[in-house]
């Protein structure tokens, strides 16, 4: 029998005869009107939030953008031939509260924004003629019915119409089990569960498996243990390798249908007095906590978005993403595969409070279920994580506690191989932070000391750390200079960190700002001078030294008070009555010593070991030219760093991070707009007005500086340069051909930037 089923297999591969299913994207040729207004055509993602103007009668957490009432339609055609096919609509994200129909007929209603939400029209279709989805997407401005955080409005993920036989696997259907060896051999083994759709008489199931090379490394049956022989580890930062798997599903000798899925190869271990192992090897994790936003584009993120967001965090030593509060876009898990980061999966942020506590008691376990079912074959994941700050975790009684259990149990009972965990505030009941597999602590370093000597058996990491000031235990607001990373590390138990935040995001934010300004880097992922330590800290292989200039008087968006830094620059321009004036100098380094001249003269040697946080403190006068830091290490001059005073602006300079586009009306390419003087020194302290222009077959979606006290919306066509740097996004049509950019500021030469899409 088995011979027999290969033999039909080897005859599918020779015809390539694949495509039982078809997914095909419906992003395009939508139209959208808010509040009944006029319809407009748009394309998905789409967040209608981000284009509208700031209003500071309106919530903070939505970055002061009005929600309201959003429509969409769309029509598509399908042919009399294929009345024997099974068609469904799956959305990967609407925020918020939506409802979708197929022709007039109600498919369902989703209240929750982050998950995934599928539906069979097959009863409704129209053959031979257009049929019409349309869906409404209720987000009112009141605060118990938007999150904490920028979510953007409207269906801000890609969808897809999926077309099937009537007998088929069921998206996400294929549950991919890993088993380690148990011996010194290099054979793993792996499980397959599928979920198919229909009565399928003499069901049979047949995977083949393929390395990251393509090449068939395995086979197998629905019920066997299938054997990868001399397997390659998905190992994260060093060799993110990957395996991919074929299904196909038979009824007698007939396919009925193919599936691909991907996973990898790993262990990942928690431990109470060893923090976190991967592949047996033990590891810190070096995390950023991150929202799904990106400036002028909202919530509604290209794949390009999250890529770039991704390179620039990697090549700074981040290792590990706390998905916060909510589980991200599919693309997002993949990326993180394939680049080889390590993901907290968030389910929520909170239970039975903020605006999903009128949802929570019929919702929780499909929502949560969504969850699992589609992330559960990424190598990237190593904990599920149920909760953020629960209002539970207060609750003097077992109500939350018993709640917490109740959502860990649903999850190991879905999906048994990864630990849950949760974050827990401050002043938080300890028999709720007792729970789960794994407990994160949010910006409680010094009570999860005191807590391990009490509970040793308890598994911790910090799943939201202050990225520069510390605080006590029965103190959160201490402000201890001591940087919490230093906690982190000189504790084995501590399984690692997750700064909040990451990256400045929209929302949050307390008026004039529209967003969360204290991020390691700016709203244009533009890294922050002030994030030098985590650098430094995090690629101690890599010699680096840096200066920044500590002066309250900086023009920087401070924040709430537990998550600022002093305000600081790498800037060597102050107004007149300055010089002479003596300030603080910050040379942050992994070096050990650094040497600081300004204008060539020495001011002197220090050890970097007599200073906190790897930051060596100088005091010294300001003179304008040159103040530059050298890294030693021994009597080698390691590293070096330099600032000069800027003079006049003169020119610009815009620099593509892409110059070659894909035509897929997806593709981005970020543009970086410096003012310089005639030396091409950066000019921090002087603004610039710039206005972009565009032709050709791209699209300007917006041209901002990175301070979130702005005044026009995100997708603004011009700005002042702030801090001498300002940022375009250029997004591509559907058809090939040139771009062409032009940046005016008055009394200087316009820049022009080319790019191309094919």
């Amino acid at each position: 029998m088995k011979k027999t089923f290969l033999l039909l297999l080897a005859i599918v591969y020779s015809t390539t005869i694949w495509s039982q299913r078809q997914k095909t994207n419906f992003d395009f040729d939508w139209q959208f009107r808010l509040n009944k207004g006029h319809w407009e055509e748009i394309q998905l993602p789409h967040d209608w939030s981000i284009n509208m103007p700031f209003n500071e009668k309106l919530s903070g957490c939505n970055g002061h953008m009005a929600g309201g009432w959003g429509e969409y339609k769309k029509t598509f055609h399908v042919a009399a031939k294929d009345k024997d096919k099974s068609f469904s609509i799956l959305f990967d994200g609407i925020y918020n509260r939506s409802t979708v129909y197929i022709n007039g007929h109600k498919l369902g209603f989703r209240p929750y924004g982050f998950c995934y939400i599928e539906y069979d029209m097959t009863p409704y279709i129209h053959y031979d003629k257009e049929n019409e989805i349309y869906v409404t997407v209720n987000s009112p401005n009141d605060n118990d019915s938007i999150a904490r955080w920028y979510t953007g409005n409207g269906i801000y993920r890609h969808a897809w119409l999926i077309k099937t036989n009537k007998k088929h696997i069921a998206s996400y259907g294929t549950y991919i089990r890993t088993i380690p060896p148990h011996d010194d051999t290099e054979n793993w083994g792996i499980s397959i569960k599928t979920t198919t759709v229909g009565d399928i008489h003499k069901k049979k199931l047949i995977h083949i498996v393929f390395d990251n090379t393509g090449k068939q490394v395995a086979k197998g049956y629905d019920q066997d243990t299938i054997i990868i022989k001399k397997a390659k580890l998905w190992d994260g930062l060093n060799a993110p390798n990957l395996y991919s798997v074929k299904t196909y599903l038979y009824e007698g000798s007939k396919l009925l249908d193919t599936f691909d899925s991907s996973f990898g190869l790993r262990t990942a271990e928690f431990t109470s007095d060893k923090g976190f192992y991967l592949n047996g090897k033990h590891l810190k994790l070096k995390g950023f906590c991150l929202h799904q936003d990106d400036g002028p584009l909202g919530s509604a993120l290209p794949i390009r978005s999250m890529e770039r967001k991704l390179e620039i965090i990697k090549e700074y030593g981040v290792n590990a993403i706390r998905c916060a509060h909510n589980q991200p876009a599919p693309e997002f898990l993949d990326l993180c595969d394939k680049m080889g980061f390590l993901v907290i999966d968030e389910a929520f942020d909170k239970w039975k409070s903020g605006y999903y506590a009128e949802y929570f008691d019929q919702w929780w376990q499909q929502d949560l279920n969504n969850m699992i079912v589609r992330d559960r074959n990424h190598p990237s994941i190593i904990t599920w994580s149920i909760g953020n700050e629960l209002q539970e975790a207060w609750d003097a009684t077992r109500t939350g506690a018993d709640r917490a259990k109740m959502l860990q149990d649903f999850v190991h009972a879905q999906e048994p191989t990864r630990p849950v965990c949760m974050a827990c505030q401050n002043n938080h009941n300890g028999t709720f932070s007792e729970v789960t597999d794994v407990i994160g602590y949010n910006y409680l370093e010094a009570r999860m000391l005191s807590d391990h000597k009490k509970y040793p058996e308890r598994k911790f990491m910090i799943t939201e750390e202050l990225p520069y000031y510390c605080g006590a235990e029965g103190n959160i607001r201490a402000y201890d200079t001591n940087n919490p990373w230093n906690i982190i590390e000189d504790n084995d138990f501590i399984a690692g960190g997750f700064i909040w935040a990451g990256t400045d995001y929209i929302g949050e934010a307390q008026w004039p700002s529209h967003g969360w300004p204290t991020g390691l880097f700016d709203i244009n992922m533009i890294e922050k001078p002030r994030a030098l330590f985590h650098r430094a800290m995090w690629n101690k292989d890599k010699p680096i030294v840096g200066i920044a200039i500590r002066d309250e008087s900086l023009d920087i968006d401070h924040g709430r008070d537990l998550w600022q830094w002093p305000n600081m620059a790498s800037i060597w321009n102050f107004p007149f009555r300055y010089q002479g004036l003596v300030l603080e100098v910050n040379t942050t380094t992994n070096c050990e010593k650094v040497q600081l001249s300004i204008n060539n003269k020495v001011m002197g040697i220090k050890n970097t070991k007599d200073f906190d946080n790897h930051t060596i403190i100088w005091h010294v006068p300001y003179l304008p030219g040159k103040i530059e830091a050298k890294g030693i290490n021994g009597t080698d001059t390691v590293a070096h760093y330099e600032i000069r005073t800027a003079g006049q602006p003169h020119h610009l300079r815009a620099t593509a991070d892409r110059q070659e586009l894909k035509a897929d009306g997806q593709d981005l390419s970020y543009i970086q707009i410096e003012l310089l003087d005639k030396d091409n020194n950066l000019v921090q302290h002087m603004n610039r007005h710039v206005t972009a222009t565009i032709e050709g077959e791209g699209k300007l979606l917006g041209c901002i500086n990175s301070d979130l006290r702005r005044t026009t919306p995100f997708t603004s066509k011009e700005d002042d340069t702030y801090f001498g740097r300002m940022m375009a996004i250029v997004q591509t049509t559907r058809k090939a051909g040139a771009i062409t950019l032009k940046f005016h500021s008055e009394g200087m030469d316009d820049i022009v930037v080319k790019l191309y899409s094919k």
